[in-house]
């Protein structure tokens, strides 16, 4: 969880965010982003409050100051200006905005309603910007298996399980770094998901084959977290960054394009691979991916056209002709 320790931040923005992870469960990546994101709205109140010169950089501005009694003064109006802000300064895509009025959202409505320090809540009537829904970037199965085909090096059996998970099983990063030895169970597999919800993944032959090769090399001696699958080169438990960078590492070294491809488009390979060859149903996808509404896991069943195709084809009036 976010601490004074880590960010300066103002009591207010630490009562939230405590609020988040204690009371709600959030994961550190969530209230980690909820800082950024106030951070930037806080940032800009003082600018638009006329609290500090315009001449300041924008990312050297102290939030420490910020408190309830500025915060009284935000309007549905000022909220407009901000979202207008951020899209024209920062360049936020229509993504990024609508993450930051849902961080911004949370907050007002913690302060109006759980914290009771807000009469009236200005941002219950700010819209969200619409996203144009677009399909996700995936890998085919030659590319899968060219990317497979790739791995080498000194941490070659690792490295082959990591990639081997991420596109069999269809797991988000977090989950990934995560698992410990313990968690695996003969063919199946305990991850945490997203709000610390565990769920079950069934290892396939190519996933048990893969930790298998890679038990028989993983340190035993001067390793610092015991119980973690993943090692780094240090003997800990690999990091994000570590993990994104082994994948990146191999989706060159297979030919792919790295701008195109990264950890996440593989989780989207393994969903997509899954539905189209597998026959997989989409309550049973959703369960899989860890979804926790059915409307994530419904961008899989637009994917293919060649489907849509074959599904009208297939309807027995299809050749029915009147004139015979």
């Amino acid at each position: 969880m976010i601490s004074n320790n880590n960010f300066e931040m103002p009591p207010i923005m630490q009562d939230f965010l405590n609020y988040l992870g204690t009371i709600k469960g959030k994961s550190n990546n969530t209230t980690n982003s909820y800082f950024y994101d106030l951070r930037v709205f806080f940032r800009f109140l003082k600018l638009h409050f006329k609290i500090i010169n315009n001449d300041v950089d924008f990312n050297e501005i102290k939030i420490t100051d910020i408190n309830i009694d500025i915060i009284k003064l935000v309007t549905l109006s000022d909220l407009y200006s901000y979202m207008s802000f951020i899209s024209r300064e920062r360049n936020n895509k229509s993504s990024s905005r609508a993450r930051k009025v849902a961080s911004l959202k949370s907050f007002f409505n913690y302060l109006t309603n759980k914290a009771k320090l807000l009469d009236i809540n200005p941002a219950s009537e700010l819209e969200s910007p619409k996203i144009l829904k677009r399909l996700p970037k995936y890998l085919n199965i030659e590319e899968s298996k060219k990317l497979l085909s790739s791995v080498d090096g000194e941490y070659k059996e690792r490295d082959f399980a990591i990639i081997t998970l991420f596109l069999n099983c269809g797991m988000r990063l977090s989950e990934l770094i995560s698992i410990n030895l313990n968690n695996i169970k003969d063919e199946t597999l305990t991850i945490i998901g997203k709000g610390d919800k565990e769920r079950t993944v069934y290892l396939n032959n190519a996933c048990k084959n893969a930790i298998s090769d890679y038990l028989k090399v993983r340190p035993v001696n001067g390793v610092k977290d015991k119980n973690a699958l993943f090692l780094s080169e240090r003997r800990q438990r690999m990091a994000r960054k570590t993990v994104h960078n082994v994948v990146k590492k191999f989706i060159l070294q297979s030919g792919l394009d790295p701008q195109r491809y990264s950890t996440h488009k593989l989780r989207h390979t393994a969903a997509t691979l899954m539905y189209k060859y597998g026959n997989v149903d989409i309550r049973a996808l959703q369960e899989i991916l860890g979804h926790e509404s059915i409307a994530t896991t419904e961008i899989y069943t637009h994917l293919d056209k060649q489907q849509l195709k074959n599904a009208v084809d297939s309807n027995p009036l299809a050749n029915f002709d009147s004139k015979k």
